[in-house]
């Protein structure tokens, strides 16, 4: 097994063969088919499969050794999308109004309208809509079954407007934000652990045929070791740019992708779509996000709502699906004198003092204060 990854040892020969593999639908009894060798799936579907366990199973196999993409189609309700799409739009123009121009890691900045930081944003602008959206059951799904539980998510806002110029193709966090240098720089280890702390994802705030460009890529190209260094190199951005997929989306639909599969956004030619997609990236317990999250913000515009859907009859699965799109899950790092673990082998986590309040029907003041207090002990 090698140790070190080099430059000059990626071989477009062995990524070919790779990214020849055709996708097997037999071998996904949960999905409903595939197109152009991604795997497609009917969210009704799922939500009515007796073993998540084994659904979680097929999408985890599925993104590390199969294609390393699914679409989950009507993921999410028309109704709750659109109330979204609104208050991301005024956010948008709230930005350009004050001047403030968003660049972007793959694209010539101007290229798109960019909102960093969406999931606070949209907590503090619309805490309801927040609820309503981080609820939904197949994103909770999608990141379960690749990371598991404690889980972060982070979002932000891409428009790509007509005539916006397509990206180049990459990989994603962490280590496909590296240049070539610093990325070989880390063991071949790293590379292969890299991708399994994060998960990508991106929901259609619109209908998105070809023309609008939806994002391009290359199915089964996650499984080449090197490819943190090769897809800077000419010749595998060339055979990427002959050889992608572009699948057309409708408004609802999510796509969750292995962050080391190559793609990029493609370009928009229609006259008058602005192409609006929620870009997720959901982190592991055991890795860092790319954005920090203003926790103690969402969770005074949010817990108000969480009480109140609670009294009305949301179940705790809905319930927690919300916590868990906001709330640090993972107990550390923290001060172990001021913060020792009680009862177990880690001290409460703040998903873990949230929840807490949820269910023990605390009042704002009261969890305000106790979280001051968990960032202390923390020695934030």
């Amino acid at each position: 097994m090698t140790t070190w990854l080099r430059t000059e040892d990626c071989q477009l020969e062995e990524f070919r063969a790779l990214t020849a593999q055709r996708t097997q639908l037999g071998d996904y009894p949960h999905a409903d088919g595939t197109e152009q060798d991604v795997l497609v799936y009917d969210s009704e579907r799922l939500r009515a499969a007796r073993d998540r366990g084994a659904v979680r199973a097929e999408l985890a196999r599925a993104l590390l050794d199969g294609p390393g993409i699914v679409v989950f189609k009507r993921a999410f309700a028309g109704p709750v999308v659109d109330r979204a799409t609104a208050a991301f739009a005024a956010l948008i123009e709230e930005e350009r109004a004050a001047g403030v121009t968003r660049g972007d890691h793959f694209a010539t900045p101007g290229a798109n309208d960019r909102v960093w930081g969406a999931l606070d944003k949209l907590a503090v602008r619309d805490p309801e809509v927040f609820a309503d959206y981080y609820a939904n059951d197949m994103l909770a799904l999608a990141a379960r079954a690749w990371l598991g539980p404690g889980y972060q998510v982070t979002s932000q806002v891409n428009v790509v407007n007509p005539g916006g110029a397509a990206q180049s193709a990459h990989r994603d966090y962490h280590l496909g934000f590296l240049s070539a240098e610093q990325a070989a720089a880390y063991p071949a280890h790293v590379h292969r652990l890299s991708p399994v702390l994060t998960l990508q994802g991106a929901v259609a705030h619109c209908d998105m045929p070809v023309e609008t460009g939806p994002t391009m890529y290359l199915p089964h190209s996650q499984k080449y070791e090197p490819g943190y260094l090769a897809w800077r190199l000419p010749e595998f951005t060339d055979y990427f740019d002959e050889h992608y997929v572009q699948l057309p989306l409708d408004k609802g639909d999510a796509v969750f992708f292995n962050p080391a599969l190559f793609h990029a956004a493609g370009h928009n030619r229609s006259a008058d779509v602005r192409r609006m997609a929620n870009l997720l990236q959901v982190s592991s317990a055991f890795g860092r996000a790319m954005e920090t999250v203003d926790g103690e913000a969402i969770t005074a515009a949010v817990f108000p709502v969480l009480l109140r859907r609670r009294r009305e009859g949301a179940t705790e699965e809905w319930l927690r699906h919300v916590v868990a799109a906001f709330a640090e899950g993972y107990p550390f790092p923290t001060d172990l004198d001021r913060d020792p673990p009680v009862g177990g082998l880690a001290p409460p986590s703040q998903a873990d003092v949230v929840w807490r309040a949820v269910t023990d029907n605390w009042s704002p003041d009261r969890l305000g204060q106790e979280l001051r207090a968990h960032a202390q002990r923390r020695g934030n």
